[in-house]
C-alpha cells in the first residue's frame, strides 16, 4: 500500500490500516525518539514520544501532503520534534541539580576561599546567564554524558558544529565564572 493510499484510509478511519502504518513505521521512530533522548529518558518516555506520533496521524492525517515527503520522512520529523519537546521537559523538570555534575569537572587551579556550595551557586547563575542552545549543550554533555556525535545525532548537527559550541559554551562560562570570581582563574572544564 503506497503512501497516499494508507493516508486516505486513515482518513476514512481505518484502525486497520492505522495498525499495518504502526508495523511498517514504529521500529524507524523508536530509533529516531531514542537518538533524542538518549541517556535523558527512559524507554517509557521513548515508547510514549512514538505513540503521540501515531495518535497525532491518526488525529490530523490530512496533514500530510504526498508531493511534499514520503510517509516515512513526516512522521520521522514529528518523532524528533515530539523527543525534543520531551527532552526539553525532562531536563526542566529534572531534581537532581545540574552544577553538582558540572562542578565535579571544575578545579580550582589557585587557592580560594570559595566553598563548594558557593561555588555551585556560582555556576548555577553563569549557566542561567547561556543563550538556550549553549544551555541544551551542556546540560546532555555534562549532565547526561552524551558524547557529541549522540548530541548531533539528537540535534542534528555535525559533530564538528557540536564539538565547536561545547568549546565555546565552556570558554564562556569559564570566563563569566572568572569574572563572578574576581578575576581569580578556576581550573579546566
Amino acid at each position: 500500500m503506497n503512501d497516499e493510499a494508507m493516508i486516505s484510509a486513515i482518513i476514512r478511519r481505518d484502525e486497520r490500516v492505522l495498525s499495518l502504518c504502526i508495523q511498517k513505521y514504529s521500529r524507524l521512530l523508536w530509533k529516531i525518539a531514542a537518538s533524542v533522548l538518549n541517556g535523558a529518558a527512559s524507554a517509557q518516555d521513548v515508547e510514549e514520544c512514538v505513540a503521540d506520533v501515531f495518535i497525532y496521524l491518526w488525529q490530523h492525517p490530512e496533514k500530510y501532503d504526498p508531493n511534499r515527503a514520503k510517509l516515512a520522512s513526516w512522521l520521522s520529523v514529528i518523532a524528533r520534534s515530539r523527543a525534543v519537546d520531551r527532552y526539553r521537559r525532562i531536563v526542566r523538570n529534572r531534581e537532581i541539580p545540574l552544577e553538582d555534575v558540572i562542578a565535579g569537572y571544575m578545579q580550582s587551579t589557585a587557592a580560594t576561599a570559595d566553598s563548594q556550595e558557593e561555588k555551585n551557586e556560582k555556576l548555577r547563575f553563569c549557566i542561567g546567564e547561556l543563550e538556550e542552545k549553549e544551555k541544551e549543550l551542556i546540560v546532555r554533555r555534562y549532565y547526561y554524558g552524551q558524547k557529541p556525535a549522540q548530541i548531533a545525532v539528537a540535534l542534528d548537527m555535525p559533530r564538528k558544529q557540536v564539538e565547536n559550541r561545547l568549546y565555546h559554551a565552556r570558554q564562556k562560562l569559564k570566563k563569566m565564572m572568572e569574572r563572578q570570581r574576581g578575576d581569580r582563574l578556576y581550573g579546566k572544564i
